[in-house]
């Protein structure tokens, strides 16, 4: 079978990125599968940061660029038996059934009333998401089901001493670096100083970013807010690198959609949470935000979920005073952990998509 993926945002090295180049790679192993992109580097960056296996990929001209008229894009997508897309809220035109369209967070700009948009609808084969939350979205929106298939997660948790260490692991992306930001760093950064000044000792913090180049003058402000406190940042980490950092941490932290308008602007949740996850089948125990994708990962007696920025603070002094509910709670989030992991996300494409 031959099938086309397009990802928009393959320069983003973001969680969705990771989703759907993980998806071709898992079709590839069978299937003659084609991803659609100019940027060598970007395909390079992205091996690197999530050890993805490209060796059964062919990286092809990409054709939803505007130098690609309408006409000969349908024509190029007609020879394909699937096309698999992340929506950034548009719907490619096709003239074949062959279209499955995946949606990474709720998109309010999905449009399907006007008679082209419904036409556009028509050939798509299926829409499935990464999480119960945008489904919940998705499908009031488009007035179709939505099918769920969980990220893909490959734990790789190393056999290192824990460290009295609190992690989070994000993309730094700011909105307004003046007064907010995308995954809330900056409010974890205040949170911990405020612990440290009431007293926490031999605790120190550590932030694993993904940085690019437009976004380092504002992460200089961060740096800069850190100074002369137990806390350490990680830029640019490679997989293997980021296991280290999870297999140290004890707690881990995140704080996504913390003070937004979530009725709003839905979108600035996690719309599921790869990293605490991933953290949690290091062993590391999730103090998360009682909001988006983080709900349905965290249960009762593998993590803790908050809602102010007291409770997080509370939860967190409480698991660090108690070091058997510490590593009970550790215990149970790597067992939740693989709930998701393993292969279950490829098994689960295949019986989607074909």
């Amino acid at each position: 079978m031959k099938i086309g993926v397009y990802d928009p945002y393959l320069d983003d090295l973001g969680g969705g990125e990771k989703y759907m180049m993980t998806l071709a790679s898992c079709l590839a192993k069978r299937h003659t599968v084609s991803v659609f992109w100019n940027n060598k580097k970007d395909i390079e960056d992205i091996q690197e940061r999530f050890a993805i296996d490209f060796s059964d990929i062919n990286v092809v001209k990409n054709i939803f660029t505007a130098k690609t008229n309408f006409f000969k894009r349908a024509a190029a997508l007609a020879k394909y038996d699937r096309v698999i897309y992340l929506s950034d809220g548009s719907l490619p035109f096709v003239i074949k059934k062959n279209l499955f369209v995946h949606i990474q967070q709720p998109l309010e700009q999905i449009n399907t009333l006007f008679l082209k948009d419904k036409w556009k609808l028509r050939n798509v084969l299926a829409f499935f998401c990464n999480s119960e939350y945008t489904k919940s979205f998705i499908e009031k929106k488009i007035g179709k089901r939505v099918f769920i298939l969980y990220p893909p997660i490959i734990l790789s948790p190393k056999n290192i001493k824990k460290e009295n260490s609190i992690l989070h692991v994000g993309r730094f992306r700011t909105k307004n670096i003046e007064i907010d930001d995308y995954k809330k760093q900056f409010f974890m950064v205040e949170v911990f100083k405020e612990m440290i000044d009431r007293g926490l000792k031999n605790w120190h913090f550590s932030l694993a970013v993904s940085l690019k180049d437009d976004d380092k003058e504002a992460f200089a402000k961060i740096q800069e807010l850190a100074k002369n406190y137990p806390i350490k940042f990680f830029i640019n980490k490679t997989n293997q690198e980021l296991w280290d950092l999870y297999s140290k941490a004890k707690i881990y932290w995140h704080a996504s959609g913390y003070g937004e308008n979530l009725e709003k602007f839905p979108e600035n949740a996690e719309h599921f949470g790869i990293s605490t996850v991933e953290a949690m089948g290091a062993g590391a125990v999730p103090v998360v935000i009682n909001a988006g994708g983080q709900k349905e990962i965290v249960t009762r007696d593998s993590g803790l979920v908050w809602n102010t920025k007291e409770e997080l603070v509370k939860k967190t002094l409480q698991l660090i005073k108690d070091e058997a509910l510490l590593l009970n709670m550790s215990k149970n989030a790597v067992k939740r952990a693989n709930f998701f992991a393993g292969n279950k996300f490829c098994k689960e494409v295949e019986q989607l998509i074909l």
